[in-house]
């Protein structure tokens, strides 16, 4: 059986938790062996991570030790799979560049703040993330990166004349990464459509090759 890691905490604003089991249930679905841990001590030893096809991470702000970003690249860099969503990734340990080239993106504004009803595009029909994930609407916040050039984009959205990703994959090494910026709350998450493509992302970033 396939084994994923989920490490939630950071802020609570984003119900760490709440959404960590989330991630369970979308995993158990897929059928993952699921280890729940609200502690970054987690990252301390890279071979215990290679024990994982996936690492799952919920954990807004905060800050993470050397050792412990030290574990999480490597393991990473060598293929374990890392996925995460709105701020517990995308706004995760401000202080770590190497940490936000991982991931791919940095979260940096959100106009309006919650409430704001905008649309999410699909822009890859063809990726198995996005199969069955059909363009849609949401009322939340609306999050605005600064993105790597490297990543693929899967969704977008719209501020203006600007167009802004909204999920995408990038790889780091032989890893590799998901996300995307959906969820301040619980209810943005069990969105059927946020629902599809949160569980479509975490079973591709897990699969070899």
């Amino acid at each position: 059986m396939s084994q994923a890691l989920v490490v939630y905490g950071g802020w609570e604003g984003h119900y760490p938790g709440e959404i960590a089991d989330i991630f369970a249930e979308l995993l158990g679905e897929i059928g993952f062996g699921v280890t729940m841990s609200d502690r970054l001590d987690s990252f301390t030893s890279a071979d215990d991570l290679r024990a994982f096809q996936l690492i799952v991470l919920h954990w807004t702000q905060g800050d993470i030790a050397p050792n412990q970003f030290a574990a999480l690249r490597e393991a990473v860099h060598g293929g374990v799979g890392l996925a995460g969503i709105h701020g517990g990734l995308g706004d995760a340990f401000r202080n770590i560049p190497e940490f936000q080239y991982m991931v791919g993106g940095q979260w940096v504004a959100h106009p309006g703040n919650d409430g704001v009803t905008y649309d999410v595009t699909v822009t890859d029909l063809n990726h198995p993330i996005t199969q069955g994930v059909p363009n849609f609407t949401v009322t939340s916040e609306q999050y605005y990166m600064h993105i790597d050039p490297a990543i693929h984009t899967l969704a977008t959205t719209r501020f203006g004349d600007t167009v802004m990703p909204v999920a995408w994959t990038k790889r780091y090494g032989s890893g590799k990464v998901f996300y995307h910026s959906l969820g301040h709350h619980p209810d943005v998450v069990r969105m059927p459509e946020v629902l599809r493509l949160t569980r479509q992302g975490l079973a591709w970033a897990a699969a070899e090759a």
